[in-house]
């Protein structure tokens, strides 16, 4: 379930404080220099931050002007933002009473339901907000409080459909990324309770095991899980494989050659399980150019290409072993081809450079370059995204590779 509250920003209707500052001002002077004195005051409270003072004027006009929608809405908004979500549902209400056609305020309905627990009552809102809307932060606030009333009512696929939409609009977004990363982590929590429950000796449950040691980095006990994984199904595919991974993490810490050579041994042993198991094939691949066997790094790399052309880190692993052979006509297509498929790798980008500045093609090499500073800035050498435990290890630049 999830849980507390989002922390979520104002956003005003568009045109509220416009319109309230050209209200319809009738009656007597007194009463129109009131009103205007309480607009410009209310006004300037908001833009520097100071929403008590906001809501007392927007109060204070409200009772001059009842009749004018925009002032019922931005003082809803101002509630909204003072947590007085019954007060802000209220003049939600006054609002739509008199404007009916009101911009954004089936949003801020949904919200501030959801903000008081009412989460049925908030859905059509919250729901027509995330979907409908074209202001981008609306958007998100109601995919935020839309992820969180969908996990409290227990509707798990609909709260990860929404989580996954918000991951694609706001991929680097912190407040997204957290709240997210908590719905899936309670539904794999949930999913891995059931499945212990259900069937706790099972081999999908040992290989859930396994891959848990794995992610902590308990090495031993996820090389006796997956053996035990193996001494129950000899031939199951994958486990090979995941074997070799760990074995290859190991080495990466420990730089024992014995480490090494259980990992190729295991991905050799999953290639004859599963021939078609690309991964397996890369790893072998990798391995073979860090021990500077460059042609059968070759052989493999491009056993992986030929079968799966869009493989990326094969792609960069293949135009780095042509660089090796000193053969930069032939890395350029699968390091242009790599770049193609992943624009963020910087990898491929520096490789692309030095095979273009191998045949001499210099409009390449500055582009390439350019693009390889451009993304090098945005993510500085050892701040790469951390990898989840499927994924190959990925192609570095040597250690005199950046200049």
């Amino acid at each position: 379930m999830m849980s507390g509250r989002i922390g979520l920003r104002l956003v005003m209707a568009a045109g509220f404080v416009s319109a309230v500052a050209g209200f319809s001002q009738t009656g007597n002077t007194s009463k129109e220099d009131a009103a205007g004195q309480y607009a410009a005051a209310g006004q300037q409270a908001m833009a520097a931050g100071n929403y008590a003072a906001a809501q007392t004027n927007f109060e204070n006009l409200a009772k001059l002007e009842p009749g004018i929608a925009e002032i019922h809405a931005t003082l809803a908004a101002i509630y909204y933002k003072q947590h007085e979500y019954d007060l802000a549902v209220r003049e939600i209400h006054a609002a739509l009473k008199l404007k009916p056609g009101l911009p954004k305020l089936d949003s801020l309905l949904g919200m501030s339901l959801a903000e008081e627990g009412r989460f049925n009552d908030a859905l059509p809102g919250l729901q027509k907000g995330f979907k409908q809307t074209a202001d981008p932060e609306v958007r998100r606030m109601c995919g935020l409080q839309l992820m969180r009333v969908y996990s409290d009512l227990n509707r798990d696929s609909e709260a990860v459909e929404t989580a996954l939409a918000l991951n694609k609009f706001y991929p680097d977004d912190p407040e997204v990324l957290y709240h997210t990363g908590r719905i899936y982590g309670n539904i794999a929590y949930v999913v891995m309770e059931k499945l212990h429950d259900d069937a706790p000796g099972s081999v999908w449950m040992l290989q859930a095991q396994s891959e848990a040691y794995e992610s902590q980095k308990d090495y031993d006990s996820a090389i006796d899980a997956y053996t035990h994984i193996l001494s129950l199904d000899a031939r199951r595919p994958g486990i090979h494989y995941r074997l070799g991974r760990v074995y290859q993490k190991r080495f990466e810490e420990t730089h024992k050659p014995e480490d090494r050579d259980a990992a190729v041994r295991e991905y050799t042993a999953e290639l004859g399980v599963d021939p078609s198991n690309g991964n397996a094939e890369y790893e072998l691949g990798y391995i073979q150019a860090d021990l500077g066997n460059l042609e059968e790094a070759r052989k493999d790399y491009e056993q992986v290409v030929a079968h799966f052309p869009d493989f990326e880190e094969a792609l960069v692993g293949l135009g780095g072993v042509y660089l090796g052979l000193e053969k930069p006509e032939l890395a350029a297509a699968p390091l242009d081809r790599a770049t193609r498929v992943r624009p963020d790798d910087q990898v491929a980008w520096y490789r692309l450079a030095e095979a273009a500045r191998g045949t001499g093609d210099k409009e390449t090499v500055q582009r390439a370059m350019a693009k390889f500073q451009e993304l090098r800035k945005a993510r500085p050498a050892g701040a790469a995204k951390p990898q989840s435990t499927e994924e190959v290890t990925p192609q570095k630049l040597g250690a005199n590779a950046v200049p």
